[in-house]
């Protein structure tokens, strides 16, 4: 049967990828475009696509157009153009390709992270009345840097590791920012300059206030836009019209603005990677870093991983040269004042769980501002634990953790909630209690005490506090959650550094190594930052402001046995059968297997590591074996009820879990 000729449009044929976390149905569909949308279909176009299998209508993207050559037989037409606006653009859809393929996931679910719901009011708002960035960008020079090898690196599409300069800056109009958003800001308005567009991402809303702070100094309101998870749908999607104008803008948000649509991208930068907020939580779990890198290979633009400290991630890639590095001219540090041992020679030190020296120090810095308390934890006190042997103190009812509550006598369980009432202990069956630990609301109690009207702030997740002033103050504050203070922090104090260490986790050193920086970074110039009752190569490399070669002895250390990030790992649950299928047909070369072990929600999970080299490989293969399990369905579990089925066949490459 000879194909239909072209119309004028040359546009017979669309190949659509069906918006589906079905591993099946992840390729393109072919369907016929029908004449009355041939004029109006465009590549990116959402529309409406019959599925003769399921015998319903699907949701997809065009993404592909041709002229029907070299088909023959009828193709379903399309059902309907939803909108003629191309959101899923060639590059976003190569990238999800890409990533999708890295992690053995679907590129839809990658799709529904880069292209938001539609809003048909904004739609209809935007193709009416066009917002253009009319403004004229000056070039900032990013200072603090070589300037030569920041501007080959921004116009060569170069990449590096920038270690940021600690310390806060004053912006024209009184704001307090963080000197590594200034950093930023002035990439992005050198890239913005040259008429091409950068993409910030930052962790969370308080980075990204500071970030949007410092822009907005250097560059016109017109060519910066927002575009996170935490505006309202219509919101988020009139920015991401915005970012498919193709004008130079800088695009600030959370790891989704990874995939913003910048056609012309000179610039990608993250800062912080070693946030877990970077980590995305939904299939195929792809980290917004290992997007930014591939990313920046496709589209050629720069790349720039920021932080006041180095993941083990990043300095593997600057040992194998594909990332350089980026230092400041000069070596600025904080005055890090490292005390292992706790003093109890004065009775509020002890109450306030310091030594005398760094009593003395918060002491001395109320005199001229405020003072931060980083501690480990939100709330009174954090576990309870038997008085009389110890053990940790559970609930009756779920086994959950009993904490101390504000204001009350009464324990209560931190899962469940119901409280301890005539509550014994099941090893010794004491009936009494002790605390471990004091989370933020008892430590802020306590300085209270130790320190007689000083005034005392709270910040953790229920107290979002983002800025203070500089009037003395305690600023107690949980890692993460400390505000920005006006001129900086006359004094820091970094407590429960050993409980903060006590957490099993493979990056439990470079975790807190960051949280004790970003916190140190906050200091005044020569304000003393005190790290309290922990040593060693930790505390040195936090008291030498050297966190490069904390990152290199980690490494060191994760490649001798042998895991991530020296070798990429993928968990693999499911049924035994079904497991030992898909291991089955991996590839041998750099490829050991750990497990089967039980898994935390049925099934059995193994962990496969593997060698960069075989990732591709390993992804294929896994992926095959998805499919075969999906479309297989869901079968009795040998030896059990009929209506008991086994747990589908799941893989997450670069799982933490397992070593968390």
């Amino acid at each position: 049967m000879t194909a239909p000729a072209p119309d004028a449009t040359g546009a017979r044929v669309a190949r659509v990828l069906i918006d589906s976390p079905l591993p099946q149905l992840d390729r393109l569909f072919d369907y016929g475009v029908p004449e009355q949308l041939a004029d109006s279909i465009r590549v990116g176009a959402r529309v409406r696509v019959p599925l003769r299998s399921a015998g319903r209508v699907a949701d997809g993207y065009v993404v592909e157009l041709g002229d029907g050559a070299g088909y023959e037989g009828p193709l379903s037409p399309l059902e309907e153009l939803v909108s003629s606006v191309p959101v899923l653009t060639p590059e976003i859809y190569t990238l999800a390709r890409k990533l999708a393929d890295r992690a053995a996931g679907t590129a839809s679910d990658l799709v529904r992270l880069a292209v938001p719901k539609r809003m048909v009011r904004v739609e209809k708002s935007h193709l009416e009345n066009p917002i253009t960035a009319r403004s004229e960008v000056e070039r900032a020079a990013v200072e603090g840097y070589p300037a030569a090898a920041v501007d080959d690196l921004l116009t060569s599409g170069g990449r590096a590791a920038l270690d940021a300069i600690p310390g806060l800056v004053e912006l024209s109009g009184g704001n307090w920012v963080g000197r590594w958003a200034l950093t930023l800001a002035q990439a992005a308005s050198s890239v913005v300059a040259r008429a091409q567009s950068a993409i910030l991402a930052v962790p969370d809303h308080r980075d990204e206030e500071q970030l949007l702070a410092a822009l907005a100094a250097v560059l016109p309101a017109d060519r910066i836009v927002r575009l996170d998870a935490r505006q309202s749908n219509p919101e988020r999607y009139a920015a991401f019209l915005r970012c498919l104008g193709g004008e130079a803008l800088a695009i600030v948000g959370n790891r989704s603005a990874v995939y913003a649509p910048a056609k012309h991208l000179g610039l990608i930068a993250l800062w912080d990677d070693g946030d877990p907020l970077h980590a995305e939580p939904l299939a195929p779990y792809v980290h917004a870093r290992d997007a930014a890198l591939v990313r920046q290979e496709l589209q050629g633009s720069a790349l720039l991983f920021a932080g006041h400290t180095r993941t083990t991630d990043v300095e593997r890639l600057v040992e194998l040269g594909w990332l350089g590095e980026l230092k400041p001219e000069r070596v600025t540090r904080p005055r890090i004042v490292v005390t292992a041992q706790q003093g109890a020679e004065e009775r509020l030190a002890a109450m306030a769980r310091i030594p005398s020296s760094a009593w003395r120090e918060a002491r001395n810095g109320l005199d001229a501002g405020p003072v931060l308390v980083q501690v480990a934890r939100p709330g009174y006190a954090p576990r309870l634990a038997c008085a009389q042997c110890g053990e940790a103190a559970t609930c009756k009812r779920c086994g959950g953790p009993l904490l101390t509550r504000e204001r009350s006598s009464v324990p209560a369980c931190g899962w469940c909630g119901a409280l301890a009432v005539d509550w014994s202990c099941e090893h010794c069956s004491s009936h009494s209690f002790r605390q471990l630990g004091s989370g933020s609301v008892r430590t802020a109690e306590e300085l209270g005490r130790a320190f007689p009207g000083a005034r005392v702030i709270v910040s953790d997740g229920e107290r979002n506090i983002t800025t203070v002033d500089a009037k003395p103050a305690l600023v107690v504050a949980t890692r993460g959650a400390e505000p920005i203070a006006a001129g900086g922090y006359r004094a820091v104090l970094l407590l429960d550094g050993e409980r903060m260490l006590a957490r099993e986790s493979l990056r439990v050193a470079e975790d807190c190594l960051r949280w004790w920086s970003n916190a140190a970074a906050l200091a005044a110039p020569q304000a003393p930052v005190l790290l309290i009752g922990v040593g060693g190569a930790l505390a040195t490399a936090l008291a030498t402001w050297r966190p490069a070669d904390f990152a290199r002895s980690e490494l060191a250390d994760r490649r001798t046995l042998r895991f991530p990030p020296a070798v990429r790992v993928a968990s693999v649950t499911g049924t035994e059968e079904a497991v030992a299928a898909a291991l089955e047909h991996l590839p041998q070369a750099g490829v050991d297997v750990l497990g089967p072990v039980d898994a935390p929600k049925g099934g059995v999970r193994s962990i496969v590591r593997f060698d960069f080299a075989a990732g591709a490989e390993v992804a294929a293969a896994l992926r095959t074996e998805i499919i075969r399990a999906a479309t297989r369905g869901r079968r009795p579990v040998a030896g059990r009820a009929p209506a008991t089925f086994a747990p589908p066949l799941r893989v997450r490459f670069d799982d933490p879990e397992p070593f968390a």
